[in-house]
This record gives structure tokens, C-alpha cells and sequence, in this order.
């Protein structure tokens, strides 16, 4: 992971371009916590995806996890004539279309921290891997992604990338030949990305974040956010039953409450009070990275807004964590706002995104703004 200094944010700024449906994207300023509103198709989500990619160096496992979630998957054929599914890196690039010259760029507006991944064939290789290369253009129409970050690249092998209807052939066996054991280790300093949203985490990833936090002194933060529900909680714990303890997919979130003898399963108590637990968790996992959290609001009764964010915002100036989160809801609007008032020192920012043709533009709101979003009920979504 990247150490840094504490007092400067991740990226004070950001510069998309040619990602998914974003041709070109620039947010002047970000803040230690940044809310993006919009209308539904400007790119909230795909903002948030810029952000995980950039934090990890365009590591193929979250490349991977940012199609697998949209269910992205091009069908291909193996030596043996078997349809198999493999990630559609096309569908990376602005209009699924990638275009040689043409890269994704993800940033800041100076350009000094660019993340840039583009289409590349086995003949675009560095002199000191010429070894790895040339066993790759022996696999017939194997293409990738160079990614290149701070003046260093990697080559990512991927089914062709130009697709002909309905497969692609593409041989398994000869790419994972192309690829020799550690002649390619993803060696980058790279920033930790918490990410929830918008639908319930599973217990796998509760599980996940909560050995990042045990016995760290960072519990309290997780149990502060499922106070702000009520219901009489004291205590959470992470459990597992027999052998299955030791494996995060049979564990799970458990609850002792003021008026019950017995620990209740967290997930029992409504799914709001799991989106906050996890907000909680999430953001003490995060520590010194980034969380993005899409449509926030999911699942939370508007009277706790205000005390949320302003959990949120004092945690995330502690643990040096920049939080990104998208929203749909006035009420998270207004209870972003008020908290961003409460704290003089909070650094927050509030952003509309706008989408005017193939035009991309994002409305910046400072906390003086959002003081008078708040106070005068002004629609900002």
C-alpha cells in the first residue's frame, strides 16, 4: 500500500476520459468527503468505478470485478469448441468501442498521476520483457490492455477485443502459457479502495472488513453507525459456526441488545441497519485509502442523515480516508449538508453531474453552498 502524507487528500481533483459512457469528465475539486448527484445515465457510478480502478493501478482483478458486476462477460470459444464467458474489456472503453490511440485516462487534472489503459498487441512490448511477449504472439489473436502508470507499464493478455458475433475464439491454454509465473507481479504502490453499494453487502465482505478492523482500536467506529438506528444494540461480533468459523463465507454479523439475553444475527434487525453497520465498517477498513459507497441512501430512514455524515465526515478526516459516495435523495442531500455545517473544519464537497448530449459537465457546490442547500431546501439532485 502507498504512504503518504496524511494532511493531503488522494486526489484533490479528477480528470476522466474515454470510460464507459464518459467520453471526457473533469471534477475541479474533490473534497475529503465528495456526494455526486445527477440524473440516472450521467455517470455517478462509473465516477466511483474511475476511483477504484486509479486506487489499485488497474489491477486486472478489480478490471475484472468492475465488468463481472455489471454482468459484462463476452462469449468465447476454447480449444475445445466450448462456449466459455471471460470479461469484456471492450466494454471499458467509451461507446464499447476500443480504439486504438484512444486510452482511458483517470486522474488528476495535472496529468502527473494518470492511470492510463489502452489497447495493445504482443509487437508493443518493453525491450526487458522481450521473452514474455514473444510467447504471447504465439497465441493466435491474442490482444490486452497496456496499462501504464508513473512512466512503468503492464500488459494485460484478453480475448480479442474486437468481437465477431455470436463467438470469439480465443485459446485458454496458450494465453496461460504466455503468462510465466512472477514474470508479471502487479508490484505498483497502490491505494486501499473500500466499496459498498448499491445493493446489500454479503456476509463474505462484512467478514473481509471486519478482520481489517478486529482489535485495532477502530471497532468503535461500526458500532457508532448501527447506534444511530436505536434498538438497545451494545456489542457486535463476527461469528462463524463449527469449521466454517474459519471461513469468511460461513460467517456472520451477530448483535447483543440491551433487552435480550441471547446474540440476534444483525441481518434479523432490517436492511438499513446493515447499511449502516457496513458504512461503519467499510470506512475503518478503508484506513488511509478511499471508500465509495453508490446510492448512499439505500435503506436509510431520513431522520438519521444528518447524524450519519456527520459520523462519516469526523471518522473519515481521523482515519485519512477519502470517501466518494452517489445518491438519489433529497433527504441525503440536505443531511450531507447540514453535517458539512455543523463541522467547521470538514472538507465536503457536493456534486451534480450533467449530461448535456455527449457533453459531460459537473456542477461543484462548496460547504458555504451547501449551507444554504440546507437551510432553504434549495433541489440540487
Amino acid at each position: 500500500m502507498l504512504r503518504r502524507d496524511t494532511n493531503v487528500l488522494h486526489l484533490s481533483d479528477l480528470s476522466v476520459r474515454n470510460l464507459r459512457g464518459i467520453e471526457q469528465l473533469r471534477i475541479a475539486r474533490l473534497g475529503r468527503a465528495t456526494l455526486l448527484g445527477g440524473r440516472n445515465g450521467v455517470g455517478k457510478t462509473t465516477v466511483l468505478d474511475a476511483i477504484r480502478v486509479h486506487a489499485a493501478r488497474g489491477h486486472p482483478n478489480v478490471l475484472r470485478s468492475v465488468l463481472n458486476r455489471r454482468e459484462e462477460l463476452a462469449t468465447a470459444l476454447d480449444d475445445d469448441l466450448h462456449a466459455t464467458a471471460s470479461p469484456d474489456y471492450a466494454a471499458l472503453f467509451s461507446g464499447r468501442v476500443p480504439t486504438p490511440g484512444e486510452p482511458i485516462l483517470i486522474g488528476s487534472g495535472s496529468g502527473e498521476d494518470d492511470l492510463r489503459i489502452e489497447v495493445s498487441n504482443p509487437d508493443d512490448r518493453l525491450s526487458d520483457r522481450q521473452v514474455v511477449f514473444d510467447r504471447l504472439s504465439r497465441a493466435n489473436g491474442v490482444q490486452g490492455l497496456r496499462i501504464v502508470f508513473h512512466g512503468e507499464e503492464k500488459w494485460v493478455p484478453a480475448p480479442p477485443l474486437r468481437r465477431s458475433w455470436p463467438f470469439s475464439r480465443i485459446s485458454r491454454r496458450r494465453v496461460g502459457e504466455s503468462q510465466p509465473r512472477g514474470s508479471e507481479r502487479w508490484d505498483w504502490p497502490f491505494v486501499e479502495c473500500a466499496s459498498l453499494g448499491p445493493g446489500l453487502p454479503s456476509n463474505r465482505r462484512l467478514a473481509r472488513y471486519w478482520d481489517c478492523v478486529a482489535l485495532t482500536g477502530k471497532e468503535d467506529l461500526p458500532l457508532a453507525a448501527l447506534r444511530l438506528a436505536g434498538h438497545g444494540i451494545e456489542r457486535v461480533a463476527v461469528v462463524g459456526d463449527g469449521v466454517a468459523r474459519h471461513r469468511s463465507g460461513g460467517r456472520r454479523v451477530v448483535v447483543k441488545l440491551r433487552d435480550r439475553p441471547d446474540p440476534v444475527p444483525l441481518a434479523s434487525l432490517g436492511d438499513g441497519i446493515t447499511r449502516l453497520f457496513a458504512a461503519g465498517l467499510a470506512l475503518a477498513a478503508g484506513s488511509g485509502g478511499f471508500l465509495v459507497v453508490d446510492q448512499v441512501e439505500n435503506g436509510m430512514h431520513y431522520s438519521v442523515q444528518r447524524e450519519f455524515w456527520g459520523l462519516i465526515l469526523r471518522a473519515a478526516k481521523q482515519l485519512d480516508v477519502q470517501v466518494l459516495a452517489t445518491t438519489h435523495s433529497n433527504d441525503c442531500v440536505a443531511g450531507f449538508a447540514r453535517a458539512a455545517a455543523d463541522l467547521d473544519q470538514a472538507e465536503s464537497a457536493y456534486v451534480r453531474l450533467e449530461r448535456k448530449g455527449h457533453q459531460f459537465e459537473a456542477v461543484e457546490y462548496a460547504k458555504e453552498d451547501l449551507h444554504a442547500v440546507a437551510e432553504l431546501g434549495i433541489e440540487v439532485r
